[in-house]
């Protein structure tokens, strides 16, 4: 017990005093303020009245000045002691008389006021004197509140003698009364502390005659009666609790459907207890239930259902259709439900049935099934069990499948890192190799211009100049496209892609024969022998490719193998065709050797940009290379090798279809026929010189200018002289102004002058489809003579 607890005999006694001492309380505040604003009201009409009549008697002493008369007259006031102070104001507002005499002139009002005001200590008053309508001054009059607080007093102390008595009279009517309020309510406790002590709910409070006690006595006893009632329930039901956290605790250690099932259902069996029980899982789809776990316990019963995992259960109009819609289906009698599964249990003995959906997220996955042998063996509590029990099994059974898509979300993940890193490192080396590539393609462009044109002008040369300048030719388209290879390290597939129909068994037969010093002759010096062997299916389907792309792949391929088997072995080169997942239509090539073959760090970084195995001997490009080549074709490779046991490169690509249409070869242009003024715009002085000598070759006139700023220079004096260019060709990348300046520049004083960017990025540009703006023709360096005159037979004619 609380020892800050008052007793209820103090708090019947202190009610009675605190409800008597309110009513004494408002009663006396009504009282005094309602004397309090009489006694004003009183106070006011007393002194007005005795000042009239003082005011009255004084219009003689006033009209004839006569100051002895008029102070007479005040003295009228000794007659009520209050008055502390009277004064006669003439029509000036003088003071002419006052009361009593000798009194202070600073205790009088300087100037005559109107109206009676009440002050914190005194009443004061204004009273006109006046004889008919003519005013002969004004009467001031102050009394005090003496009067006020003497009656003041006075109630208190009668308030104070009521009180007293009030206070008496209760104090001895709450002690008759508190024997009688708590001789039934101490019978209560006692009752009460009885139940509490001995824990037995079978006392009953006796009735103590008091109507009003008496029907709490009947709901007290009512109470103890329900309480005794669910007593037995309460016991059951935490012991469900417990068979339910239980439970959840299991389930929540299991991480898949199927071990999470047999935990709930061999619990059931332990400790509900249950006859049989089992998880039927169902399919949205196909609307069908199916045996997902049966209990280890009913293997009997199990046989006599003919229920096995994965066998089907037919979906009825009542019981299970109503559980899939999401309901708790309880049918105390499964014999008298005339439909085929509960039919099916009770033809096994089993009659009561408990259905409990299986619900995540709004949509029900599958169905607890609970039964016993005996007829309405399942109570309303076992029921809410189960219900209770189907919300956590559903939330276990969505955690164990989450973790199952986690696992393989990281899983696929990490293959997908591996992926992007190995894209990252490739576009990197793509970047660096970009800026390297424009260096190299300005060195080689005065060779390449130069060749071209002593091939084409110089009709006497020798077989022998003529072939060298011809391998000179191809070495440098050679070196532009291994350039054009090493910037599309990771570029998905460029639209202007030139695709043309490949043959890949041809393809893989060229290659041979081209690498067939690499892998023969070489091997045989050292004292090695490799067996190649190819074994080309026939018929083989076409792709569509970039042939030269395809047989670089190949032959990086084979100088690998070759490396991979130091001294010696098989080569095998294979093709032939697969259908896959989808139903498309596939052609592949594998190169597989009998080499030293890669663990698996090497094999998962063997595509990396640099990584080798090689040492001094191997650049590490080799099949980064590949990978490029296989993203471009929207092709799939694939890499099996274990040490010891060599390595299998499988390059798989799509078939040719009929809607693919390969990208038609642009027929080399004609000549422009007439001679034409052109400004070339560059910083590379050679570049320049070999650009100039080649197009005045061609009968035309060339102006030469060092850099953007000059070229901008030059075109706006040729303007202003009247002398226009035809055609401007400018380089993109030069320092200060580049060819983006030189190009708006350009169109800003002559708009129809059509200008020619050519530069090291060019065909970047063009496959992106991202010229800069003012520029209407974009070429690749190195530049060749047949592409500059179709650009300026297309532009100017």
């Amino acid at each position: 017990m609380n020892k800050s607890s008052t007793p209820i005999r103090r708090t019947l006694m202190l009610m009675m005093f605190l409800s008597s001492g309110v009513v004494l309380l408002v009663t006396s505040a009504a009282f005094c303020a309602y004397e309090f604003l009489t006694f004003r009201q009183s106070s006011i009409q007393q002194l007005q009245i005795l000042s009239r009549a003082i005011a009255s008697n004084s219009t003689a002493a006033l009209a004839f000045e006569n100051a002895d008369d008029a102070a007479n007259v005040l003295t009228a006031f000794k007659s009520d002691p209050h008055i502390v102070a009277a004064a006669l104001y003439d029509t000036n507002g003088k003071i002419f008389a006052t009361y009593p005499q000798g009194v202070a002139a600073e205790r009088l009002p300087s100037h005559a006021g109107t109206g009676y005001t009440f002050g914190r200590s005194a009443l004061r008053g204004f009273e006109p004197v006046a004889e008919g309508s003519k005013q002969l001054g004004v009467l001031f009059v102050e009394s005090d509140l003496n009067a006020m607080y003497s009656r003041i007093k006075l109630y208190a102390l009668i308030l104070a003698l009521v009180g007293g008595i009030s206070l008496s009279l209760a104090y001895l009517i709450s002690r008759r009364l508190q024997h009688r309020l708590l001789r039934p309510i101490l019978a209560l406790v006692e009752t009460t502390k009885a139940v509490a002590e001995r824990n037995d709910y079978t006392v009953r409070a006796a009735p103590t005659g008091a109507y009003e006690f008496d029907l709490f006595t009947d709901t007290f006893n009512q109470m103890l009666t329900q309480i005794q009632q669910s007593e037995s329930k309460l016991h059951a039901q935490l012991g469900r609790l417990s068979l339910l956290q239980h439970i959840t605790r299991a389930t929540g250690e299991r991480q898949d459907l199927p071990s999470v099932f047999q935990v709930v259902l061999t619990s059931l069996e332990e400790n509900l207890p249950i006859d049989f029980g089992c998880v039927l899982l169902y399919d949205p789809v196909s609307k069908s239930l199916s045996v997902s776990t049966l209990g280890s316990r009913g293997q009997t019963f199990a046989d006599k259902l003919a229920l096995s995992q994965q066998v089907e259960v037919p979906i009825d109009a009542n019981g299970l259709s109503r559980c899939v819609a999401g309901q708790l289906v309880h049918e105390p009698d499964a014999l008298q439900v005339p439909f085929p599964f509960p039919q099916r249990l009770a033809g096994a003995g089993l009659r009561s049935v408990v259905f409990a959906p299986l619900i995540v997220e709004n949509q029900v996955f599958g169905v607890l099934v609970c039964t016993r042998c005996q007829p309405g063996a399942f109570s309303s509590g076992e029921c809410e069990f189960l219900k209770q029990l189907s919300e956590h099994v559903a939330l276990a059974s969505h955690q164990a499948r989450l973790h199952s898509a986690l696992q393989q979300a990281y899983d696929d993940l990490r293959q997908s890192q591996h992926t992007v890193m190995q894209q990252e490192r490739l576009r990197a080396l793509g970047q660096m190799a970009s800026g390297i590539a424009h260096d190299i393609n300005n060195a080689i462009s005065p060779v390449s211009l130069y060749t071209e044109s002593l091939l084409e002008r110089e009709p006497n040369l020798s077989d022998r100049t003529r072939g060298y300048l011809t391998t000179i030719q191809r070495a440098i388209e050679d070196v532009a496209r291994t350039v054009s290879r090493m910037k599309e390290f990771y570029r998905e597939r460029d639209s202007q892609l030139t695709l043309e129909r490949v043959q890949l068994n041809r393809a893989v037969q060229q290659v041979v024969e081209l690498t067939r010093p690499r892998w023969s002759d070489l091997p045989q010096a050292r004292g090695a022998m490799v067996d190649l062997q190819a074994d080309l299916a026939d018929p083989m389907p076409d792709i569509m490719g970039a042939e030269h792309e395809i047989r670089d792949a190949l032959t990086n391929l084979i100088f690998n193998a070759v490396d991979a088997m130091p001294a010696g072995g098989t080569l095998s080169v294979r093709t032939g065709k697969a259908t896959a997942a989808d139903g498309e239509a596939r052609a592949f090539i594998e190169v597989i050797d009998t080499g030293v073959g890669m663990d698996d760090d090497t094999r998962r970084r063997c595509l990396e940009p640099f990584y080798t195995t090689k040492g001094e001997r191997g650049s590490g490009l080799g099949l980064a290379m590949v990978y490029g080549m296989v993203q471009r074709h929207s092709a799939e490779l694939e890499i099996e090798s274990a040490t010891g046991q060599g390595t299998t490169v499988r390059l798989s690509f799509p078939a040719y279809s009929s809607s693919v249409v390969a990208t038609p070869a642009v027929a080399h242009a004609a000549v422009v026929k007439r001679q034409l003024r052109i400004l070339l715009v560059d910083d590379d002085p050679v570049l320049i010189k070999s650009l100039q000598d080649t197009l005045q070759e061609d009968g035309h006139l060339i102006t030469v200018t060092h850099g953007g700023r000059d070229g901008i220079e030059a075109f706006a004096a040729a303007t202003r002289r009247g002398e226009r260019f035809d055609v401007v060709v400018t380089d993109l990348g030069m320092p200060h102004v580049d060819g983006r300046k030189v190009a708006a520049a350009v169109k800003d004083i002559s708009p129809r002058t059509p200008v020619i960017l050519l530069t090291g990025w060019g065909q970047r540009l063009i496959s992106t489809n991202d010229a800069p703006a003012h520029v209407n023709k974009v070429l690749a360096k190195p530049p060749r003579l047949h592409e500059l005159r179709a650009a300026f037979l297309e532009l100017i004619t």
